[in-house]
Order: C-alpha cells, then structure tokens, then sequence
C-alpha cells in the first residue's frame, strides 16, 4: 500500500498516516450550521475531504466517514422567526439544499450525517458525566467546562490559558469560575429546549461534535484517525472538543487534524461584514457543479483559494476540455470494438504520489492536464494508436475520479454505433443535409 502523507495541525509537521485500525480509516468532518444556504466557504470542506476519502478508498483503506449537521443554535432560531417558520421546517430545507449541492459538486454523501436534535439524550448524559467527573460544574442552570481541568489546552490552536486569560474581557456578574471557561448547557427560554436535572435548555456547539463522534467511534473509545474542518475552527471550537474528550475518555480525540484554509472573493477573504459572501447555489447554477470543484481543487487545501469571474472562466474552459477528450476517445475506441467500462489503468505512480504528499491536487492536476495532452496526440494520430488511446483513457478516468470530477462519458449501444457509423458514411459522401440529421441525433444521445 503507498503511504499517505498529510500535515497534522496539532503537530505542524507532515506525517505519515498511520490508522488506529490496520486496513480502515475513520474521519469526522466538522459540517454547517443549517440555518441558511450554503455559502462556498461551506463547500471548501466539502471538496477538500472528499478528495482526501476517495484517495484512501484509492489505496484500498475501509473509510468510514462522518459529517454533521448543526440544526440547533442561536442563528436557528432566529432565522426561523423571521421567516415565521419553525426551526425543523427551516433545518430541514437547509440540509435537502446542502445534500443536493454536496452531489452537484461531485462530492460523495457522508456515510453517517449526525444532528444533534438526534442525540440529546447521549449530549445530556455525557455533559452529567463531565459533571460527575469535576470537569464541569453548574451554575443557576447553565454547565460550564473547566479549563482548569483541561491537560495541554491551547496546543492545537497556540492559544495559551495565560494568554487568554489576559486576553479575557471581565463579564459582569458572571456565573463562570474563569472568565475562558465554556458553556456546555445553556438555560433557555427560548427557541426548541430540552428538559434537564439543570434547566430546560440545549448544548453548547463545542459539546455536540466531540458526543457525536464519541457515539459513532464509541468502538473506538471516541478516538478517530481524522478531524478535519475549516481553519477558523481550531479555536475555540476543535480545542473545545479536545478538551471535553480527554476529560471525559481520558484520550486524544484524533491523531490527526487537518484544516483547509479560507475562501477569497476577489483577492479579499469572503465575510459578511465586508458584502461579498457568494453562495455556492449561485456558483453551480452559474458555472456548472465541476468547475467549482476545479476552483477549490486548484488551491493547496491548507493554502486559499481566490473565486472570480476569471477563475471560473478558467475552470469552465478546463472542464469543457475535460468533456470534450472523454467523449472523444470513448467514441474513438468504443467503433473500433473496445469496451472502455472494462481498460484498467497503468502507471499512474507521480498521480497517485502528489495526492499522497498531503493532498498536493494542483500538481495532480497538473498531470491530469499533461493526460489530455498524450489524449488529444493518440486521437488525431493515423494509423490509429488504439493502444495509446485506451490507455489514456482508462488514467483520464481513474484520475477524474479520484479527484471527484464527474466528467461522464457516452456507452454507445448497438443504435448508437449504427448511427455513427452512417454518419462518418455520410460526410464521406458529402450529403451534408443527412449527416447534419444524424449529428443531431447522435447530439442528443450524447454521442457527438
């Protein structure tokens, strides 16, 4: 098996991937609080850990992979009340949204997509157990984290207690032992509330990811391979999470932690504050669900990425290209009797190794164009090199997928070979008028 080489945040050093069980790969993908639609900034996750799964699935790991849905929060709420909905209808077309758009951009569905309206009762259980454990103590219906319980807090994000604590603004007549200590359960009155030994309330958002992962990976002792996310989780909420496992499983919560870095718009990082927030609605229905992927997949992940008008011009163009060899050679190779669902690829070593050197996709993107080059050679060649061109073929397809890239490519039945065949006869033959009959046909069989 190659190895994978990914960069540990925790670390800061690439390291060598080494799973917590021989053979399989867990990964936890920290996903949105679905309280409107997805921005692109949503999406960068999206893209960067879906590449990272399908190179495992490439090196022949069992990955089991999660992403949540946050459907309780503040936001929640209040953008159910301004709509005058409430906040199931809203969560719920948010995440038929998300989920729609996750395969418009080529990314496969989470094997589980966690909520966690869904494990309260495990949430409630868990903050009691942290109670019980003097991790967390409770005050006039809200529960707080200790950090000073907490080992080692602040060396994901180097943030140190000493610094944070001089740091702290002085909140007055607060219920917390430490100004930097954080909510676990929060009392309510308002929005959907849970009844509790404490208050009636919910969780705190720092609480929700780490139970959720302890549930699923309970086999595990709550310890995955993976915690991924977006760069501005590593504080607080990832060294949130940290904390909460280690005091309530007495380990690590991941051995690796990988977070991709932001999105720009224009040259200026996407923000509200600033107006330029582009939803990835938008995006797809502009440009098409591929060249968006392209875009995020022309960046290093942990490196930003620039969306502009330019760039998806560019990847639009890179797409077209993409689409144009595929059929080409499919069509190519299925006339001259080639089944092309069965040509399996050869030597795809310097692919296989930039992906393996910490998700290096430019340079595989790079060698994937080189691939349509040798492509576009083996198709105007004559004599034809059948040879060549199957084995372009069955490495432009195997790199697409790896990448996630749904370029498709037409199957032709016996109608379709018929057809063609009686319109390579006719513009032989120069009868334009019949042979423009049969491109359109053979155009909307996908064919042409």
């Amino acid at each position: 098996m190659k190895n994978l080489r990914i960069y540990n945040s925790m670390t800061a050093k690439v390291e060598d991937f080494h799973p917590i069980v021989p053979g399989k790969a867990s990964i936890y993908v920290c996903g949105p609080t679905v309280y409107s639609s997805p921005h692109v900034g949503n999406f960068r996750p999206v893209i960067s850990f879906d590449v990272l799964r399908r190179v495992l699935i490439k090196l022949g790991y069992q990955v089991t992979f999660v992403s949540n849905y946050t459907d309780v929060d503040d936001k929640i709420i209040n953008e159910a009340k301004k709509e005058g909905i409430t906040e199931k209808e809203l969560t719920e077309r948010v995440i038929k949204e998300f989920a729609s758009l996750v395969d418009a951009v080529g990314s496969m569905q989470p094997d589980y997509k966690p909520r966690p309206t869904v494990y309260m009762p495990q949430i409630i259980k868990y903050i009691d157990e942290l109670v019980q454990k003097g991790a967390a103590y409770e005050a006039d219906g809200d529960v707080y984290f200790r950090i000073s319980q907490a080992h080692d807090y602040g060396t994901l994000s180097g943030n140190t207690v000493e610094s944070l604590l001089n740091g702290a603004r002085i909140e007055v007549n607060s219920k917390k032992e430490s100004p930097i200590d954080f909510t676990l359960w929060k009392k309510t009155e308002e929005g959907i509330k849970w009844d509790t030994k404490w208050s009636c309330g919910r969780p705190g958002w720092h609480t929700e990811c780490c139970v959720m992962i302890d549930s699923i990976f309970r086999d595990q002792n709550g310890l995955i391979d993976i915690h991924g996310g977006g760069f501005d989780l590593k504080f607080p909420h990832h060294e949130n999470e940290i904390a909460q496992s280690e005091a309530h499983n007495g380990n690590k919560l991941a051995n690796y932690w990988m977070h991709n870095g932001f999105v720009n718009i224009n040259n200026e990082k996407m923000s509200k504050s600033l107006g330029n927030v582009m939803l990835t609605k938008d995006v797809v229905a502009a440009y098409g669900g591929e060249a968006m992927r392209l875009v995020i997949l022309n960046a290093h992940y942990r490196a930003p990425v620039s969306f502009s008008e330019d760039t998806f011009k560019e990847a639009v163009a890179n797409v077209n290209k993409l689409k144009t060899v595929m059929k080409q050679l499919a069509v190519l190779l299925e006339t001259n009797g080639i089944d092309v669902e069965k040509l399996v690829p050869e030597n795809e070593d310097a692919f296989l190794d930039a992906l393996c050197d910490d998700l290096n996709t430019p340079n595989a993107l790079s060698i994937l164009y080189e691939e349509v080059k040798t492509a576009n050679m083996a198709i105007r060649t004559r004599p034809l090199n059948l040879e060549a061109a199957s084995k372009s073929f069955a490495k432009l397809k195997d790199y697409l997928n790896v990448l996630g890239l749904p370029i498709g490519h037409p199957h032709m039945n016996e109608e379709d070979l018929n057809l063609y065949l009686k319109y390579q006869e006719a513009k032989a033959a120069k009868d334009f008028a019949r042979s423009d009959e049969l491109r359109a046909t053979l155009s909307k069989h996908g064919i042409l």
